[in-house]
């Protein structure tokens, strides 16, 4: 069926390590062959065989509104023939850095940088400058990117590929990292009292969504908040997936739960590759050239991922109805799955919150990395491709949150729901 992308793939594992630029694209933990993408549009991903597929990732969150929505491509042509990069500063870094303190609680002052994993890591660095401590908490399962520390224990990719130690990360780098299961208040303050006085910060997706999409317990967000102000610690939200997607303001907004310091992904590039890190200002006043704590890079603010992030962020911010509209969405969704899921007699778990939702099979509740790990993810395995046979595009491991976009229409989602009842008679 997708004989062009078996022949890509096998010609991309001549130049490239495994023949992905990400792991998780290879579908090893699904089996198969990955797809190769020619074009997507809307709700829709169109393979290099011309086969249509209903999306489910919206490249992994960004695409809030859809693929090649129309006001991103044409900003983005027309500032493209300015240039490229400049390597110096433009008003359009301004632009975007005071449209997202306009949508973003507690942000006084933000960094653009050019990946998520890379304001996670400075975000880190941060902390440390600012508190004269080097350790800090980390969630088993949450994954903050690919730098050193973040690979203790992590999410997702790591956990689809059943890595437990990651080679190149050094001990002492591990040694800094404290790491408990997500939602159990009582092992961070554990931590806490172990490690007293030498934590800088406490790292966490608000809402986790690279173990499936897994909602923080009630009362862990505020019982983290409470721990970091008693002990003079940093709460870093980690928002690369939940910034702007789950609220205007993101998670801080959704949860009522005020951060130090938030990081955001190619959300704030409309699916460029960009981050950013920011924070209040006693504490962002560290990174230089104010201060003494470093992070430099040559295509942080880059224009193309300015205007084209800017002019995503100002529709949700001008037309915060768009993220009503896809709550909705998600949750007529996740009714429908509810419905027959139900009927299949299969054991199932629903995680959903805004428009972040994920499918365990599994017969107890999936609170944390553990919980997901147990459930039957070989179950999963077939569920995946039932739905991708039937033109459904969900993410290709088991360990990942499902991204809806507001292009899916209401005749997308019965499909979806449809597809899902035959596979599971298809596959039970």
């Amino acid at each position: 069926m997708y004989s062009r992308s078996q022949e890509l793939f096998e010609r991309a594992q001549q130049s490239i390590p495994g023949g992905v630029n990400s792991p998780v694209r290879a579908f090893k933990s699904v089996g198969g062959t990955p797809l190769f993408i020619r074009k997507a549009k809307g709700a829709y991903l169109y393979d290099e065989d011309g086969n249509q597929f209903i999306d489910y990732i919206a490249s992994w969150g960004p695409m809030i509104l859809g693929h090649a929505y129309e006001p991103v491509v044409k900003a983005i042509q027309e500032y493209a023939e300015y240039s490229t990069s400049y390597g110096a500063p433009t008003e359009l870094e301004i632009k975007m850095a005071e449209l997202i303190k306009s949508m973003a609680p507690n942000v006084d002052l933000i960094r653009m940088v050019s990946s998520g994993t890379e304001a996670c890591m400075s975000a880190i660095r941060v902390a440390r400058g600012y508190t004269g401590r080097n350790k800090f908490i980390k969630f088993e399962g949450c994954y903050h990117g690919h730098a050193d520390s973040f690979l203790v224990k992590a999410g997702s990719g790591v956990a689809t590929f059943n890595i437990q130690t990651v080679p190149g990360v050094t001990g002492g780098v591990s040694a800094d990292t404290l790491t408990c299961a997500y939602n159990d208040l009582e092992a961070v303050e554990k931590l806490v009292a172990e490690h007293k006085g030498e934590i800088a910060a406490i790292i966490t997706e608000p809402v986790a969504g690279n173990m499936g999409c897994i909602l923080p317990a009630p009362g862990f967000m505020e019982g983290l908040r409470n721990i970091c102000d008693r002990e003079g610690m940093l709460l870093i939200f980690d928002e690369v997936m939940n910034g702007f997607r789950l609220a205007p303001g993101g998670a801080q907004e959704k949860l009522g739960v005020n951060a130090d310091l938030v990081t955001y992904g190619k959300v704030i590039g409309a699916g460029m590759p960009v981050g950013a890190f920011g924070g209040k200002r006693h504490i962002m006043e560290v990174v230089a050239p104010l201060g003494n704590v470093y992070q430099a890079g040559t295509l942080s603010g880059n224009p193309i991922a300015m205007i084209a992030g800017y002019t995503l962020l100002s529709a949700l911010k001008e037309n915060p109805s768009l993220l009503t509209e896809l709550d909705e969405k998600t949750a007529y969704l996740k009714e429908g799955l509810d419905k027959v899921l139900a009927a299949s007699g299969i054991p199932y778990v629903i995680n959903h919150l805004g428009s972040m939702i994920s499918i365990h099979f599994s017969d107890h509740p999936v609170t944390d990395f553990a919980s997901a790990a147990s459930a039957n993810n070989e179950l999963f395995k077939k569920y995946f491709h039932g739905m991708l046979k039937r033109g459904i595009y969900l993410p290709p491991s088991a360990f990942e949150s499902w991204f809806l976009n507001n292009a899916l229409s209401h005749g997308d989602l019965d499909k979806t729901i449809d597809a899902t009842r035959e596979t599971l008679k298809e596959i039970a």
